[in-house]
């Protein structure tokens, strides 16, 4: 089967186009909205990059689809090809506990649940539409970031409020980076030669956004991302948890208004707001390795915050039998691994500096130590794979 694999997000469109052997294009459209907007596609047949006008959604799609059936470096001769899209989709409630078809009532459904994602929900909703206008009659599937974690217990993810807020309101903790938490514990087991069913992993997310997850027996039973996004670790620039009353003094004592305050929290703090130089964490290391005060103090917080996760996940598994470090984040920086993996051999927990320093981007690794009681992996996501997997599988069932 032949599918079209699309992120949106509020300027930009990550995309891939699979067939049964694999990726055969893929690319991204940044700064949606802009007259300099980029666009970018890679193949076998070659490689494109653009600067252009692209107004919205609708026309970064339609760029897509006119580079997969371009003459010159195309993989498609007709859109007909194409038997399917797939979309990630970030918030869908109570609603959905897996991946879905996506109709009439589901993108309904999604616009209900717009005021828990504000900066995610309405453009995954454009992506849809503009696929619905430029490619009638293709069959449209989504995987929703929360759909994983709706195996959580009300325990562990309601909040100590007043019980009508969640009755009445629905707020409560969703989780979010599901389908990279599903897909790095199902490889974990792959990789460890056993039973999922039988397995306690924690999977640590890293990227820009980040979130850890306690899995057991193969199912989402806490994470660190809350309500919404905002919650949990410290992150490129959200800061992750707070004590909420500093929301209130923010206002009332420093002059800021409710939308300064939620702006700060979510774009102006984290790594960029405690370093003061950058949201990324590849600028943060080379300070950190030159002695940087601000830099060491960053990598310092960010593993705390993560140690006190991983510690707090083990205790509510009754233990742990794999840690897995993914995104590009997780895979990549060794300078926080190692700070949040040193000393905590109370846990079992022992990795090898030198297999964590020389860990090859992209490829799979076992990081541990010896008499590590616990298995410490670096293991690549592919969250366009599970897509495209979920995507092919809903559009069989429907025939």
């Amino acid at each position: 089967m032949k599918i079209l694999v699309l992120n949106c997000g509020s300027s930009s469109i990550k995309y891939q186009f699979r067939n049964a052997d694999g990726v055969v294009a893929k690319g991204i459209v940044e700064r949606i909205g802009k007259e300099d907007a980029i666009f970018k596609y890679k193949s076998e047949k070659g490689d494109k990059k653009n600067i252009t006008s692209i107004k919205n959604h609708t026309d970064g799609i339609g760029i897509i689809v006119e580079a997969l059936t371009n003459k010159e470096y195309g993989c498609i001769s007709d859109l007909k090809e194409i038997d399917a899209i797939g979309h990630r989709l970030v918030h869908g409630g109570e609603k959905f506990a897996e991946s879905v078809f996506i109709d009439s009532d589901v993108l309904e459904a999604m616009r209900d649940c717009t005021s828990l994602a504000p900066l995610h929900n309405p453009h995954n909703i454009k992506g849809v539409e503009a696929c619905e206008k430029l490619l009638p009659g293709i069959k449209q599937a989504g995987c929703f970031d929360t759909a994983f974690h709706q195996t959580m217990e009300p325990h562990a993810y309601l909040y100590a409020l007043p019980y009508e807020l969640y009755e009445n309101n629905k707020i409560r903790r969703y989780g979010f980076h599901g389908t990279s938490h599903w897909f790095v514990a199902e490889q974990a087991a792959k990789f460890l030669g056993k039973d999922i069913k039988k397995l306690k992993i924690i999977t640590c997310h890293c990227g820009n956004g980040s979130s850890i997850t306690a899995i057991k027996y193969g199912k989402s039973v806490d994470t660190s991302m809350g309500f919404t996004p905002l919650e949990g670790l410290v992150m490129g620039t959200r800061c992750g948890d707070i004590d909420p009353a500093i929301i209130g003094y923010l206002q009332e004592y420093c002059g800021y208004g409710e939308k300064q305050v939620m702006e700060m929290l979510n774009n102006k703090s984290g790594v960029e707001g405690i370093s003061q130089i950058s949201n990324d964490l590849r600028e943060i290391e080379e300070g950190y390795l030159k002695g940087d005060e601000r830099c060491i103090l960053t990598y310092k917080l960010m593993a705390h915050r993560m140690k006190k996760y991983i510690g707090a996940y083990a205790a509510v598994m009754n233990g742990v039998d794999a840690i897995v470090w993914t995104g590009g984040v997780g895979e990549n920086d060794f300078t926080l691994r190692e700070n949040t993996l040193k000393d905590m051999e109370y846990l079992g927990i022992v990795y090898d500096k030198n297999k964590n320093d020389n860990t090859i981007r992209g490829k799979s690794g076992d990081i541990s130590g010896e008499g590590s009681k616990v298995k410490v992996l670096v293991l690549p996501t592919d969250e366009e794979f599970v897509i495209a997997s979920e995507t092919e599988r809903i559009i069989k069932n429907l025939t």
